[in-house]
C-alpha cells in the first residue's frame, strides 16, 4: 500500500522553477558513456551536474528557496557538508541576500573555499560541527535567534522542485524510452524530486535510488516503512551522508522509486578513479554513486536504456590519496601486516628478496629497532599487482617466521594503527 503524502511536488510547480532557474543554471548535458556501455552492455548515458555552475546539482533548489523571500533584509542561514553550501552562497551573492552558512569541520576545504569564493561579501560561514546533523542543530538555533530564513538542503518543497528540474532536463533531452534511472541519495531532496517528475513523464522508467553502506537513512526507512535516524554514519562520502531524511522527501520517495540500493565507500573510490581515468570526468563521491551500482545491476540492465545521475563533482586534490587507499583496500591489493624482523644484519634484504613478489610494492613501513627483544616489529604496507597474490605471500611470510598479524580484517586495530 503506498504512503500518503501531505505535500506531492505537482509539474506545474517544477515548470515554474524551471522558469526561474532559466537564467541562472546550467542545462547539463546527458551524454553518452562508450565505456559505461559496452562494459554493461548496455546504452549508459551521464546527466552532468558535476557541470553544473558550483559543479552540483544544488544551486537549484537553493536559488529557487531564496528568490522567493520576500522580505530581503532577512539573512539566510543553512548548514551544509559542502555543495548547498555553494548554491546558497552562489544564490546570496546573485540576489543580493546576507547569508550564513554552517559547515561542519570534517568539510573538505576545497568546498569551504568555493563557498566563500561564490558568496564574496554576502556570506559568513562559520566551520561547527562534527557531521552535516551537528551543524543543522547549530544552523537552526542560530536562525531563530536572528530572525533569519533557514534554507534546508532538502526538506522544503521549494528546494524539492528546484532540484526536480534535472529531471525535467533529462525528460527534454531525451527522444528515447528510459529504462532505468539511477539517482544518488542523501537525504531525499533530488531523488524525491526527480522521481516525482518521472512518474509523472516517464512512468514505465525503473528508479533506483543509491546511498553509501556507510550512510544507509533511506534504505533503512523503506526498509521499516518510516523514518529512522541513525546513531553512526560514515562521513566519507560528505554530500550524501545524513543520519535521517527529510520529513517531506521519504513518503515521496516511497510513493515513486523502486528501490534503495547501497554501494561500498570503496567501491565509490574504485568508481571515482575509473571515472577520470576512462572518462575525464572528476567526481565526488557522492557524485559517483549511481554509476558505482552499476555491477549490482549488470544482468538486469543488459541492452536497456540507462540514465545515471552525477550529483556532483567538487572533490577536493588533498583526498586523493586516501581515495586510491580506499579502492586499493577494496579492491584486495592493499594489505597491511605486523611483521617481525629478526634483529640481525640482511633480515629487511631477505623480506624483499624472497618474501615479497616481483611486482609487490611496500608503500608503508615503521620499525623501531628494541635491542632487548631477539625480534622486532614493524607495520609493513604491501600493494599487490593481483589479489591472489595474497595467500602465496602470507605463505612465504609464515614459513620464513616473518608473519606477525594481519590487520586488514581486525578493524579496530587497522583504524588505530593505519
Amino acid at each position: 500500500m503506498k504512503v500518503k503524502t501531505t505535500y506531492y511536488p505537482a509539474l506545474k510547480n517544477i515548470e515554474k522553477a524551471a522558469e526561474t532557474l532559466e537564467s541562472v543554471v546550467y542545462k547539463t548535458p546527458v551524454q553518452q558513456s562508450f565505456s559505461l556501455s559496452e562494459r554493461y552492455n548496455s546504452n549508459i548515458y551521464l546527466k552532468r551536474e558535476d557541470a553544473q555552475i558550483v559543479r552540483s546539482y544544488k544551486i537549484r533548489g537553493a536559488f529557487n528557496k531564496i528568490n522567493s523571500i520576500k522580505d530581503t533584509k532577512r539573512s539566510v542561514v543553512c548548514a551544509s557538508a559542502g555543495n548547498h553550501a555553494q548554491g546558497v552562497a552562489f544564490s546570496c551573492y546573485k540576489l543580493g541576500i546576507k547569508g550564513v552558512i554552517f559547515m561542519p569541520a570534517t568539510t573538505p576545504k576545497q568546498k569551504i573555499r568555493q563557498v566563500k569564493m561564490f558568496g564574496k561579501e554576502m556570506v559568513e560561514v562559520i566551520i561547527d560541527g562534527d557531521t552535516f546533523d551537528d551543524s543543522s542543530l547549530l544552523a537552526k538555533t542560530f536562525c531563530q535567534k536572528n530572525n533569519g530564513v533557514f534554507v534546508h538542503p532538502f526538506n522544503d518543497e521549494l528546494v524539492i522542485e528546484g532540484q526536480a528540474t534535472v529531471g525535467l532536463e533529462i525528460c527534454d533531452q531525451t527522444d528515447f524510452k528510459i529504462d532505468y534511472l539511477f539517482i544518488p541519495v542523501g537525504g531525499g531532496g533530488l531523488s524525491s524530486g526527480v522521481s516525482s517528475v518521472f512518474k509523472a513523464l516517464s512512468p514505465e522508467t525503473k528508479i533506483i535510488g543509491v546511498e553509501p553502506t556507510g550512510a544507509p537513512a533511506m534504505f533503512n526507512a523503506f526498509k521499516h516503512g518510516q523514518i529512522q535516524e541513525l546513531r553512526e554514519i560514515d562521513k566519507f562520502v560528505d554530500g550524501a551522508s545524513v543520519k535521517k531524511v527529510g520529513e517531506l522527501n521519504f513518503p515521496i520517495c516511497k510513493d515513486n522509486m523502486d528501490e534503495i540500493s547501497l554501494v561500498d565507500e570503496g567501491k565509490l573510490c574504485s568508481t571515482i578513479i575509473q571515472m577520470y581515468n576512462e572518462n575525464g570526468i572528476v567526481l565526488e563521491p557522492a557524485g559517483a554513486l549511481s554509476v558505482a551500482v552499476l555491477d549490482k545491476f549488470k544482468d538486469e540492465i543488459k541492452d536497456k536504456n540507462v540514465v545515471c545521475i552525477l550529483s556532483g563533482g567538487n572533490n577536493d586534490i588533498t583526498r586523493t590519496e586516501e581515495i586510491r587507499e580506499r579502492s586499493l583496500l577494496y579492491e584486495g591489493l592493499m594489505h597491511y601486516f605486523i611483521v617481525r624482523f629478526p634483529q640481525r644484519a640482511g633480515a629487511l634484504k631477505e623480506f624483499v628478496e624472497e618474501i615479497l613478489g616481483q611486482n609487490d610494492d611496500i608503500v608503508h613501513f615503521e620499525y623501531t629497532k628494541k635491542t632487548s627483544r631477539e625480534r622486532g616489529p614493524a607495520l609493513v604496507g604491501i600493494e599487490l599487482q593481483s589479489k591472489e597474490d595474497l595467500e602465496p605471500l602470507i605463505e612465504k611470510m609464515k614459513l620464513k617466521n616473518f608473519f606477525g598479524e594481519y590487520l586488514n580484517k581486525k578493524p579496530d586495530l587497522f583504524s588505530y594503527m593505519i
